[in-house]
């Protein structure tokens, strides 16, 4: 029997059967990036850059970095002197105001790329935050923009398997599918819900809800894109009069993919420095650490150890994320 395997073959069954949104580990500080009802639940300019590794040591592994701000619509900004400076003490988390009508409009810039894989995508965010009490908010959040899908013809290769004897056998797969290559943007929406408090918070967000229904440009995209799910949640324990510990946990469905499960723990110490374990499910465990650098800046660094066969051929992943805060 001939066959033809190809390393495309290989991506596009992970794109059928796995996820096809980016993995991120600092999820619990981050909460925008995969819910958009989480964009402005702080009332200042929220600016956020990082940049994901994964499985290092292993050719054209995924990587991702973003970009993505949050401005409430009645910001007002403070004049100070613009130099930076760090911080000589500690630096509290800044306080989370519940009980009055916020709205906030954001954006997101996001590249991605998986072996030959790469996608772009730029999207706008509006999040209107609706007072239940004066201790709790309830958020609604819309996301819309285009997503860009390209394909590295010399990052893949062909491999053909055939049996003693035999001639070489063709397959017109991948001459095909390179020659239908296209510049095609597809239209990329995404809703969620979040509610949330100075103690606990509790997401629920759907991402590529129009699939491909919507697209600009010619030739076949190639790509099949599937509704993804996310359910977040955490909530605040104080233990002491410095320490608290934050037990969360991020849920990801697409179907036929299995269930994601990613658990952890943060320890924040004087509402300053924190330090988070973490578990993704037959994937990895996660250390995180960070702080306040000064009222204007904050930084994240996160290791995943991979627990899959990748171990034998990755040195880990790291994420690196760098915030800044004005007007708070």
């Amino acid at each position: 029997m001939k066959n033809s395997i190809t390393i495309l073959g290989l991506f596009m069954s992970t794109l059928i059967c796995a996820q096809q949104t980016p993995q991120y580990s600092q999820y619990q500080r981050n909460q925008f990036m995969v819910n958009p009802a989480a964009a402005g639940v702080y009332d200042f300019v929220d600016l956020t850059l990082s940049g994901r590794w994964q499985w290092l040591g292993v050719q054209d592994a995924p990587r991702t970095s973003y970009f993505a701000f949050s401005v409430p619509v009645r910001f007002k900004p403070k004049f100070y002197n613009p130099g930076i400076r760090t911080s000589s003490g500690v630096v509290e988390n800044p306080e989370i105001h519940t009980g009055k009508l916020k709205h906030t409009f954001g954006g997101q810039l996001l590249a991605d790329q998986y072996g030959a894989f790469r996608k772009m995508s730029f999207s706008g965010t509006y999040a209107i935050h609706i007072p239940m009490t004066k201790k709790v908010n309830l958020s609604f959040g819309l996301k819309a923009g285009l997503s860009n899908n390209t394909f590295f013809a010399h990052q893949a290769q062909v491999l053909n398997v055939m049996e003693p004897g035999q001639n070489p056998y063709i397959d017109n797969t991948y001459d095909n599918f390179i020659q239908n290559q296209s510049n095609k943007f597809l239209m990329d929406m995404g809703a969620g819900l979040y509610m949330y408090s100075q103690k606990f918070f509790l997401g629920l967000s759907a991402e590529q809800l129009t699939r491909d229904l919507v697209q600009f440009g010619q030739g076949t995209a190639n790509f099949n894109p599937q509704i993804h799910f996310n359910l977040i949640g955490g909530y605040k324990i104080p233990i002491g009069e410095n320490l608290s510990i934050t037990p969360g946990f991020l849920l990801k469905y697409m179907s036929p993919a299995p269930l994601s499960v990613d658990g952890n723990v943060q320890f924040e110490y004087k509402k300053w420095v924190w330090l988070t374990l973490g578990y993704r499910h037959t994937d990895a465990m996660i250390v995180m650490a960070g702080m306040n650098i000064s009222e204007r800046f904050k930084v994240g660094y996160s290791y995943d150890y991979s627990l899959s066969r990748f171990n034998n051929f990755s040195s880990g992943g790291h994420e690196l994320t760098l915030g800044l805060m004005l007007g708070r």
